[in-house]
């Protein structure tokens, strides 16, 4: 690391949130207090404190007040930048609100927007809430960069597995100690039966879906359109788009594709592999299947390979899926119904839902575009590595990022006037905090 990044990190007061299920969050702050920066933690269950079990703080008050403490948090530590990892969490949510209001710079981790060497880092916030610009005129007037080398990071997926287990299981455990806590996902030990419930049920669909890739890239080879479904716990669908929850989704796409689609054009529908053993949309797409009258048409499918589903498919509908920047690279049509940093004029389809099953069929996105666009990403808010690995390369990397989000101008200024009421709901001395520090930065 340069001798200026380590000057931005010296004396730096940091504070990291939640972080990915595993070690990665103490790895960064072991690099960070080695360059001289002082790192706090917050803790909210018992997964957090396995990761990080020793000079952090915890919390174990009601949600309504930790905007309140959060916002003394940051008075009285001095804090320059937090740390967290998915934006859309609660908890994060509310930090992010309070920081922005106070003038604290946030750093917000995420799974990577360019899949599966890369994990994504940005100021302020990531997906829907990401500053990457979406218009095509910057990329256009961007000069063409050479792609730069990519460290093949192998499977990951048992050491995410392994931590996960241990995540839930120590949360589970030390739930009478953080009983007002509430994770997206029950934190129990009965949430070994989904895992194994999905192990169960990746079997079955082998079996019972053994001849579905030879059909749809033999005989029905640009005559489908893919969609492939999000986690129902993906805060980017009730964050970042209309949609109540995945099984809506499923609904508007079904009905639109009855409608306007031509009667030689199937849909399949692709249930996300993390999302196996805990829920089954079969009865929900039967029932669909007979009310629009699509029989045949209409297919639910689980684990196929997406690249190869990808080059013979007609197009594929996504909410905000990083699927979707996936299919794009294969050069196919796209049409997306959320908030997503690809979606723009030049890359996806821009007009309704209903116009894409006859559109998609002279649509194509613009390779030029898809080419400075994700050069641009990948330099500007992508880490080549992987939370979940043992090593600390990726944590390295984080560094030099967490360094460039402290040196990059000056600190965010916050107006003098009286905060938004909506990023402190119900909670007015979280507002007095952020009036009186707005006040002493102004002096």
């Amino acid at each position: 690391m340069s001798a200026e990044r380590r000057d931005a990190l010296h004396g730096k007061r940091i504070l990291l949130l939640q972080g990915p299920v595993g070690p990665f969050f103490r790895r960064l702050s072991h690099l960070l207090q080695a360059a001289g920066a002082e790192v706090h933690k917050v803790n909210f269950n018992g997964g957090d404190c396995l990761f990080y079990p020793s000079q952090a703080l915890r919390w174990r008050g009601p949600m309504e007040s930790w905007p309140y403490h959060f916002a003394a948090l940051l008075e009285r530590l001095r804090i320059d930048i937090v740390l967290l990892f998915g934006d859309c969490r609660p908890i994060h949510r509310a930090a992010r609100d309070v920081a922005q209001q106070l003038g604290v710079r946030v750093g917000a981790f995420e799974e990577g927007y360019v899949r599966p060497n890369f994990i994504t880092f940005e100021r302020f916030g990531v997906n829907g809430n990401s500053q990457v610009p979406r218009q095509r005129d910057f990329y256009d007037a961007l000069a063409r960069e050479p792609g730069l080398p990519e460290r093949d990071l192998g499977n990951t997926f048992w050491w995410a597995a392994l931590w996960a287990v241990l995540y839930y299981t120590a949360s589970s455990l030390a739930q009478m100690r953080f009983p007002r806590y509430q994770h997206h996902r029950p934190l129990s030990l009965r949430e070994v039966w989904p895992w194994l419930r999905a192990g169960g049920r990746k079997l079955l669909y082998k079996w019972t879906e053994r001849r579905a890739l030879r059909t749809l890239t033999g005989s029905r080879s640009r005559k489908f359109f893919l969609v492939p479904l999000q986690l129902s716990s993906d805060s980017q669908v009730s964050e970042h788009s209309r949609f109540a929850s995945v099984a809506d989704f499923i609904r508007h796409v079904i009905a639109s594709f009855a409608r306007h689609a031509a009667q030689d054009l199937m849909l399949v529908i692709k249930h996300h592999p993390l999302d196996r053993g805990y829920h089954d949309y079969a009865p929900l797409i039967r029932h669909l299947a007979q009310e629009h009258r699509l029989g045949a048409r209409l297919l639910y499918t689980h684990d196929q390979y997406l690249p190869a589903l990808f080059d013979h498919m007609r197009g594929a509908v996504v909410i905000n899926s990083t699927v979707g920047f996936s299919a794009l690279t294969h050069g196919a049509p796209l049409k997306t119904l959320g908030v997503a940093v690809y979606d723009m004029e030049g890359l996806t389809f821009q007009g309704p839902l209903d116009e894409f099953w006859s559109a998609a069929a002279h649509f194509r996105p613009d390779f030029e575009l898809l080419h400075r666009f994700r050069a641009y990403l990948i330099h500007q808010t992508q880490i080549n590595g992987s939370f979940y690995k043992v090593d600390t390369a990726t944590a390295a990397t984080a560094m030099v990022s967490v360094a460039d989000a402290l040196g990059a101008g000056q600190r965010q200024q916050p107006a003098v006037h009286r905060p938004n009421r909506h990023a402190f709901p119900g909670n007015a001395r979280a507002l007095c905090v952020c009036e009186r520090r707005a006040r002493r930065q102004h002096q």
